[in-house]
């Protein structure tokens, strides 16, 4: 586990965020009223049943969606206040993203899927081509450096996804159901490393996922329902209220 000090300062502040979609009849309250922070070096999973909000919740941390009112603070930084693009800025330069599906491009390296977010930045390709080989051994990739998506496994494409959303050593790390199609055996190899870059280089990881025994792998739990936080704590304690109202 990160220990206290690195933990100390609040990376993510959301302040009685809501976020409604359609009107009348049709209005949907996605978020109702979210308070919570996240501080630097947790790893956070995100539950909840179908419609509880938890995608949204990620979506509004992740800069891809704003509140329909309240506050959210990156770092002490008015998200909201921002423009479109210094919102992007942001994205860019500071959140590493994992789906569930990875997202490598096809018939292109896992060396040169990893560099191409440094491509945006603008890292000189020398610099891009090592610090994209460092990604990759950190995920355990040395040796599959010039194999395409095709020619790796699963588990494989899914260390690709997230050394190319470490490349840019961002302060924070959004995984979507990062093990969603793979099957028990890559899945506990995905969490196993996750929590290795989270104990090991203090990662700051938020992580959506409907499996408990993957979420188990967190240090906190942060369970919604129908918009609100219901429950957040660590996995043991919510799971276990979880299953006694069940």
């Amino acid at each position: 586990m990160a220990d206290c000090k690195e933990m100390s300062a609040p990376v993510i502040k959301l302040r009685n965020i809501s976020k409604t979609y359609g009107h009348g009849e049709a209005e949907v309250h996605a978020m109702d009223g979210v308070s919570l922070s996240i501080a630097k070096g947790e790893f956070v999973a995100i539950m909840g049943p179908s419609g509880s909000g938890k995608s949204t919740a990620m979506n509004m941390i992740g800069c891809l969606d704003r509140p329909t009112s309240g506050e959210y603070l990156f770092n002490g930084v008015h998200v909201g206040s921002l423009t479109k693009d210094q919102r992007a800025i942001l994205r860019r330069n500071y959140l590493g993203f994992v789906f569930q599906g990875f997202n490598l491009l096809p018939r292109t390296s896992a060396l040169d899927n990893v560099e191409l977010p440094l491509i945006y930045k603008g890292v000189p390709a020398a610099e891009r081509r090592a610090q994209a080989l460092d990604a990759l051994a950190k995920v355990g990739l040395k040796g599959r450096e010039h194999h395409d998506p095709s020619e790796l496994s699963g588990g494989q494409q899914q260390r690709a996804a997230i050394a190319r959303a470490l490349v840019g050593s961002p302060q924070l790390l959004l995984a979507d159901e990062p093990t969603g199609n793979l099957d028990t055996k890559l899945s506990l190899e995905i969490m196993d490393l996750l929590k290795l870059l989270n104990e090991r280089d203090h990662i700051t990881i938020v992580m959506v996922t409907h499996e408990e025994d993957m979420a188990a792998y967190a240090q906190r739990v942060i369970w919604m329902v129908d918009g609100r936080v219901e429950r957040d704590g660590p996995p043991a304690e919510v799971f276990s209220h979880e299953r006694h109202n069940a």
